[in-house]
């Protein structure tokens, strides 16, 4: 976590449950929509009535770039199932073949001083 600052309950869930193998999502109770990345209070409502759910673990690319430097990476804004939008890699593919509106599917990696991290391949 950045600057030591102390997690709250849905960093913490968030946490727990990827050294899982399994990445959360916020639902706010009040309005029945999901939220990336799962904090203690609704982005909508800046209501507490929050529960951690666990996402399908399916999405689609929204944003796409392809960087080809030394490590080439595609970073992308997947936009899940339960329809947040989240920062991340696309993986194990051909990157010339990464496309806006492609079907992808998480997967976890295990990245060094990090552990696992969720990134996602083409379905």
């Amino acid at each position: 976590m950045p600057n030591n600052a102390p997690a709250d309950a849905g960093q913490r869930a968030f946490g727990e449950a990827a050294l899982k193998g399994k990445l959360l999502l916020g639902l706010c109770r009040d309005t029945g929509q999901h939220f990336f990345y799962p904090r203690a209070t609704s982005p909508f409502t800046l209501s507490p009535n929050v529960a951690y759910v666990e996402a399908a673990g399916t999405g689609t690319i929204y944003s796409v770039t392809v960087a080809r430097g030394k490590q080439p990476l595609a970073l992308a804004v997947v936009e899940l199932a339960e329809g947040p939008r989240m920062l991340t890699n696309i993986v194990e593919c051909d990157l010339d073949s990464v496309r806006i509106g492609q079907a992808v599917r998480l997967i976890w990696q295990e990245r060094e001083g990090r552990g696992k991290v969720a990134v996602f391949t083409p379905a």
